[in-house]
Parts: C-alpha cells; sequence; structure tokens
C-alpha cells in the first residue's frame, strides 16, 4: 500500500514512527494487566482452535450454521492476534514503538477484521431467520453455494473497507507528536495526532460505521424480531425452548460484540474520553473473543456432544497406543 503524504511545513518533520501510550498512566495496572491479557488470548487462541477442530472432524457439525461458526473462530484468531501480541510487549517493556508502515498495517489487518466480523454475525442472523422461520426451504437456501458466497461476501468488505480507510487515515500529514494515546493503531486516536484538517476523515469514519457496523446490526436486529415472532407462535414449549436455544448463543456474542462497538465509534466527540474508550477496546478485542468459543460450547447441546465424542476417540487411541507398548 503506497500513502501519498504532503511534506510538512517550516522545520516539522514527517513522522516515522508512533509510540503507544497504552495504559501507562496505570503504572501499578501493567503487571496485572500482562497476566490477564495473556491468559486471555491463551484462552482465546485455544478455545476457538479448538471449536474449529471439533467442527472439522464431526460430520454432524458440517451445516451452514457451523460452517459460519468456523469462519468466526478463524476470524478470532486473527483479530485478536492483530493486536495483543505488541500490546503485550508493549506492557512489559520500554518498547512502545511501532513504524509508520507497521502501523498502517496493523490498523488495515484491525479494520479488515473487525468489519468481516459485523458482516458475518449478520450472515449467521440470517441463516438463523431462514432456519426458524422458513425450515422447509432451509436447505434450498441455505445451499453450500449460497453460504460460500455470504462468507465469501463479508472477507471482501472487510477487505476493501479497510484498505479504504488505512490509505485515507495515511494520506494525511503527521509532523508531531508522534504518541498514540492507546495500545493499538486504531483511527480515532490517529486522527487526533494528524496535522491540517481531518473533517472528512472524521466523516468517512462515521459513514463506514454507519453502513457496515449500524446497517448489519439493523439487519441482525430485524431477523431476531422475526425469529422471536416465529418461535411465539410454535404450539410445543419443546419446540419453542430449542429454537431458543439454537439462536440464544449467536445472540449473546452479537450484544457483547456490537454493545462495545457501537458505543466506541458513534458516541458524540463531547463524551470522548481516551481511558474509557482504551478499556472498551480490551473488551471488544480479547474479552468477547475469549468468551465466544465458551459460549457456543457451553449453550450448545451439539457442539458439547462433538467435543464428548473427540475426547472419546482420543482417549481410546491414547489407550490403543499404550496397550500396543
Amino acid at each position: 500500500m503506497k500513502y501519498a503524504k504532503p511534506l510538512c511545513r517550516g522545520n516539522q518533520t514527517l513522522v516515522s514512527e508512533f509510540i503507544f501510550v497504552g495504559f501507562s498512566k496505570q503504572v501499578e495496572l501493567q503487571a496485572l494487566l500482562f497476566f490477564m491479557v495473556l491468559s486471555m488470548y491463551t484462552m482465546s487462541v485455544t478455545g476457538n482452535i479448538v471449536i474449529t477442530s471439533i467442527i472439522k472432524t464431526n460430520t454432524p457439525l458440517h451445516t451452514p450454521m457451523y460452517f459460519f461458526l468456523t469462519n468466526l473462530s478463524l476470524l478470532e484468531i486473527c483479530y485478536t492476534t492483530v493486536i495483543v501480541p505488541k500490546m503485550l510487549v508493549s506492557l512489559v517493556s520500554e518498547n512502545k514503538r511501532i513504524s509508520l508502515q507497521g502501523c498502517a498495517t496493523q490498523m488495515y489487518f484491525f479494520t479488515l477484521f473487525g468489519i468481516t466480523e459485523c458482516c458475518l454475525l449478520a450472515a449467521m442472523a440470517y441463516d438463523r431467520y431462514v432456519a426458524i422461520c422458513n425450515p422447509l426451504r432451509y436447505n434450498i437456501v441455505m445451499n453450500k453455494g449460497v453460504c460460500t458466497w455470504l462468507a465469501a461476501a463479508s472477507w471482501m468488505v472487510g477487505v476493501f473497507v479497510g484498505l479504504g480507510q488505512t490509505n485515507y487515515v495515511f494520506s494525511l500529514t503527521y509532523c508531531g507528536p508522534n504518541r498514540i494515546n492507546h495500545f493499538f493503531c486504531d483511527i480515532p486516536p490517529l486522527l487526533k495526532l494528524a496535522c491540517g484538517d481531518t473533517f472528512m476523515n472524521v466523516i468517512a469514519v462515521y459513514m463506514v460505521a454507519l453502513l457496515f457496523i449500524t446497517a448489519p446490526f439493523m439487519l441482525i436486529l430485524v431477523s431476531y424480531i422475526y425469529i422471536i415472532t416465529s418461535i411465539l407462535r410454535m404450539p410445543s414449549p419443546e419446540g419453542r425452548r430449542k429454537a431458543f436455544s439454537t439462536c440464544s448463543s449467536h445472540l449473546i456474542v452479537v450484544s457483547l460484540f456490537y454493545g462495545s462497538g457501537i458505543f466506541t465509534y458513534l458516541k458524540p466527540k463531547s463524551s470522548y474520553s481516551t481511558e474509557t474508550d482504551k478499556f472498551l477496546a480490551l473488551f471488544y478485542t480479547v474479552v468477547t473473543s475469549m468468551l465466544n468459543p465458551i459460549i457456543y460450547s457451553l449453550r450448545n447441546k451439539e457442539v458439547k456432544e462433538a467435543l464428548r465424542r473427540t475426547l472419546g476417540r482420543i482417549i481410546c487411541s491414547q489407550k490403543t497406543i499404550e496397550g500396543s507398548l
């Protein structure tokens, strides 16, 4: 990616690197934050790998719902890995620097994965809508081609929005200061460091948030209005319970992810607080990623049964190997 940058005025020089402020104001909390974030990151990556492996190795889970869940798990691994390793280094060392190119790369992938997750959650809501509101046509509507297209479209939207936003932000001039009041290269704190007028960039951020964060959220909301209406009309209490069970995990994940994301990017500028935003960002980049595999495994009977089968096969394999020695 190329970034055309105008020259700075007078004796000002172009910034070649940025320094993360991170949580340096909370000196007494940095060691605790390091171990908490490292633990959550390890749990997130492990949990999402386990979910992906279980779905891959259990044929009964080769359905549209679990196809999208596999995409979500892989996405969560990438999403947190873009942010967390550099953050951990910054928490325990003096190396809080990141090059201009490194910052642009981190912003691009963070935007890519974040926007892709918004679209993917909307695709998952549509899958549940068809399954509950139009079950007789489910296998026809949600065929393999449609599922692949929805997943690919989610990733492609993320790619193009990430490219557009990153190029737009890094076409600005950065003459100093170069201290980012955050723990990663997010758009709002970077715009505060840019020289010149950033009004159009702020508008672009709001437009992207409205089109690719709020719009998918509204699609999810409409889908669940129809889903809940259909569930309440079911004559069987057991049918209603089972239908709610298949949707509850997705609904919890949506609430966690969108709750913090919308509050961060769509709140009025007058209520902007860098410290609050940092902890909110910590929530939607690390905590939700750790909770997702837990939510889907604990609240999903099919995943729990598949996990038991997988563990059973592993134990049987180990006993066979020990018996042959």
